[in-house]
Parts: C-alpha cells; sequence; structure tokens
C-alpha cells in the first residue's frame, strides 16, 4: 500500500463515526481565563488542535507554556494537555494534535527549516513531545513562508517530519492561507505527499492593516483582487492538492471597523480588543444581526463596534455546503472557546450539523 492511500485509509478508520472532520483549535492561553478543553462539545468535535508549542533556532519543540499545558489544575486533572488525555478516553474518536509555533515563530521556522540537521532536531523533537504526551501528531502553523526558498524548505521540513513520525501512526497537518501570495510560494502537489490536511486560514482578509473595510471571512467576494475563502480553496485544488485533504477555516470571532457600516468603505480606528470581538459577544448589544448573502458573511452596525463582520450558523451552514460541493475535508475553529455556549448558536455546532446532513 502507498503512503498516500495508508494514509487515506488511517483517516477513514479514525473518523469512521463521520464523514467529515470538525477539528477545532484550542489554545492554552485560554486556561488563564477560565476555560477548559472539557467545556468543549465533543459529540460534534473529532480533533482538538492544542496550540502552541514552541520551536527554537536549534530546532527543539517543547511546551509553550509548560504550566498551563502539564501543570495547572484543569477539568480536575493537571494541564491542558492533560485533561485532553482524560477526553480522549472518553471520547474514543477523538484526536488530539500539537500546533507547533504560531506567529511568535515566524522568524524560527525559516531558520530551523532551511538546514537538514535543525530539520532532523526538529522532527526528533516533535516526536518525543507527542509520543511522551501520548498525542496523534503535529500542526505546522510557520505563519507563513514568505519568499520560494521558504516554500521551498516548508516541503523539506514535512519530509524530515514524515521520516520521523510515519503516516500510518501519526497525523500532520499544517496552517496555511488562503491567499495566492503565499500559497504560490509552495510545490502543493509534493505537500500533499506528507500531509494529512491544509487548515486553510480563510479569515482575518480584512482588519487594522487594510485600508478599506470588508468581510474579514467572505466565502466569495465581488472583486476578483479581493481574497475569498473560494478562491483560496480554488487555487489550492488547481495547484494538484486533493481535495479531501483541506479543513475550511472558520473563526470564532469578529473584526470591527469604526465609523463604517458595511464593506468597501474608509474606517477610522476598531473596537474591541484590538478590533475583534468574540463571537460569544457578537451581535453587539442593541444592533441587528443580517447576513449579507453576496459574500456569505454575518454582520451588525452599530454601538461600540461599528461595522462588525463574523460568522454565524447561517453563513457556517454555507461554508459547510460549500464544503460538500467541493469535496473538502471539513472545517476547522480558530478558536473553541470564544464559539457561543448556547448551542443554538454554536458554530461549531451548526457546522458539525451541516455537514452531516443531506
Amino acid at each position: 500500500m502507498s503512503a498516500a492511500a495508508s494514509r487515506k485509509s488511517r483517516i477513514a478508520t479514525s473518523v469512521a463515526r463521520v464523514m467529515y472532520t470538525n477539528a477545532v483549535y484550542f489554545p492554552s492561553s485560554r486556561i488563564y481565563q477560565g476555560d477548559s478543553p472539557g467545556m468543549l462539545n465533543y459529540s460534534c468535535i473529532n480533533h482538538v488542535y492544542y496550540a502552541y508549542a514552541s520551536v527554537t533556532a536549534d530546532g527543539n519543540v517543547f511546551l509553550g507554556d509548560e504550566w498551563a499545558d502539564a501543570r495547572a489544575p484543569v477539568d480536575g486533572v493537571q494541564g491542558g494537555l492533560g485533561s485532553l488525555m482524560h477526553l480522549k478516553q472518553r471520547h474514543p474518536h477523538l484526536q488530539v494534535v500539537l500546533s507547533i509555533g504560531g506567529s511568535t515563530a515566524s522568524e524560527v521556522f525559516p531558520i530551523v527549516a532551511s538546514s537538514t540537521l535543525l530539520r532532523d532536531n526538529f522532527a526528533r523533537s516533535a516526536l518525543g513531545l507527542v509520543e511522551a504526551s501520548g498525542l496523534d501528531g503535529v500542526d505546522i502553523a510557520w505563519e507563513f513562508p514568505s519568499q520560494a526558498k521558504h516554500g521551498h524548505d516548508f516541503l523539506a521540513l514535512l519530509a524530515a517530519v514524515r521520516i520521523h513520525m510515519p503516516e500510518d501512526r501519526f497525523i500532520l497537518t499544517a496552517v496555511l492561507p488562503a491567499a495566492k501570495e503565499v500559497l504560490q510560494l509552495i510545490d502543493l502537489s509534493t505537500a500533499a505527499e506528507y500531509l494529512d490536511y491544509i487548515n486553510l486560514v480563510a479569515y482575518d482578509f480584512f482588519g487594522t492593516w487594510t485600508s478599506k473595510t470588508g468581510h474579514h471571512a467572505q466565502l466569495y467576494t465581488m472583486n476578483k483582487d479581493e481574497p475569498s475563502a473560494s478562491t483560496g480553496v480554488a487555487y489550492v485544488i488547481a495547484q494538484g492538492f486533493p481535495p479531501k485533504s483541506i479543513l475550511l477555516g472558520i473563526p470564532t470571532y469578529g473584526r470591527s471597523f469604526l465609523k463604517a457600516n458595511g464593506p468597501g468603505q474608509d474606517f477610522n480606528g476598531v473596537g474591541g480588543q484590538d478590533g475583534t470581538f468574540e463571537y460569544g459577544e457578537l451581535p453587539r448589544k442593541g444592533c441587528k444581526e443580517i447576513v449579507d448573502r453576496r459574500y456569505i458573511a454575518a454582520q451588525c452596525v452599530g454601538g461600540d463596534g461599528g461595522f462588525v463582520t463574523y460568522d454565524n450558523p447561517e453563513t457556517v451552514k454555507v461554508k459547510a455546503e460549500f464544503c460538500k460541493q467541493k469535496g473538502l475535508g471539513g472545517l476547522f475553529y480558530w478558536n473553541g472557546p470564544a464559539d457561543s455556549r448556547d448551542q443554538a448558536r454554536s458554530l461549531i455546532a451548526a457546522g458539525f450539523r451541516a455537514l452531516h446532513t443531506s
């Protein structure tokens, strides 16, 4: 059996209960806010990405926050990882993957990935941490390759990890943006030989760094020069990456633009925390939630947020239908604890239901 066939067989077996993956990121920092993995609804989650482990310039991988990850009292056990290992025993379908990197590692990954020795050290170190913690694999969160050499080295890093973490035993995924300027740096057809999934970041298209407002997680765009989830997916598939190995990203937060009331406008400042509101805080008080069906995006206007763009259960349902139409592997959410505690409003629950109903 080929490596790709072996990997497909393992994925099919591991998710036998469901047809699609519904994955959630759990950031260790949420433990300081009183959140825990035990608060998530595992009847509609089959993968948890625990974020983040750290990596040093010599390739060593280690727990990003040893207290939160391994020592803090969480769900009656020690640490966020300890909680997830306990939850794996209660939910046999659950797979837990260690996400390595994040924005703080964007300068380290290019160093590690450029050296055969450092790549090997990274792979051995990651394997040791995964085996010691009883995890199912790793997620490479290099945010993000920014030049052609990075793209080449990214593939070499994946290859090194696969030598030590073979397809029949471990999951290997990578976070990449739904943006051609990054995706075109990577030979995606070759990446498919190593990866179980690309977690496609189909959000943060607009924010404080853009000159105009826009729907930050829009499925479609009215302007071919604007990014969108659908154009990102189309590009990845066109480069030879299998649709079934793409997870489409859903944000559990909205982006705020003050002094604006819709997309394509000037704005003056942002509301919330650094321009964001958690989904559980939306719509803002006194504001009506509407769905822009051209872009497939929810929004509310007014109050302390101005124009706030986000996903709601209706837009997530449409995105899940898009996944099924395109043959994608499913959805992922950043991040689980920011979802609504009300199951009728939960994005994670809405996505799971839509993925698994005809």
